[in-house]
């Protein structure tokens, strides 16, 4: 199994995008999530994020980070294989697994647009069961 801490990303994880903070959701989906999920899912493997540790979240940056991962992946694949983990804030679990997936997993099913705010390098998409490796969206 991977992990991710959020902590080794950021002590201070910031806010939704990348315009309107340091360390947003929309840089960590990018730079650390996207990938790391795509290598276990190649890998038929559990990937964990481990929530503690933290000074504290906006809840804007677990939605755009975790919300990324179920447009990219689909719903079903990140029940598969995603464990969050915070035993500091439990709160933030239950919050994304009741909110987050079903919203984002209903604005993939309406093909609505990703807003991004600044120029990623490639990312994953998994289209019809493939995976894609591509720039899916400009600011």
């Amino acid at each position: 199994m991977n992990k991710i801490r959020v902590f080794d990303f950021d002590e201070y994880p910031g806010l939704r995008h990348c315009t309107i903070s340091e360390f947003s959701g929309e840089e960590f989906y990018h730079n650390v999530v996207n990938e790391a999920f795509k290598n276990a899912y190649d890998k038929k493997e559990k990937l964990i994020i481990d929530l503690d540790g933290v000074d504290a979240y906006a809840s804007s940056f677990l939605d755009e980070a975790f919300g990324n991962l179920v447009y990219d992946f689909t719903l079903k694949n990140i029940k598969e294989y995603i464990i969050i983990v915070s035993n500091d804030e439990p709160h933030w679990i239950k919050m994304i697994e009741n909110e987050t997936y079903k919203q984002w997993e209903e604005r993939r099913k309406a093909n609505a647009k990703v807003i991004v705010t600044e120029i990623h390098k490639p990312w994953y998409r998994l289209i019809n069961d493939v995976l894609m490796f591509e720039v899916w969206e400009m600011p």
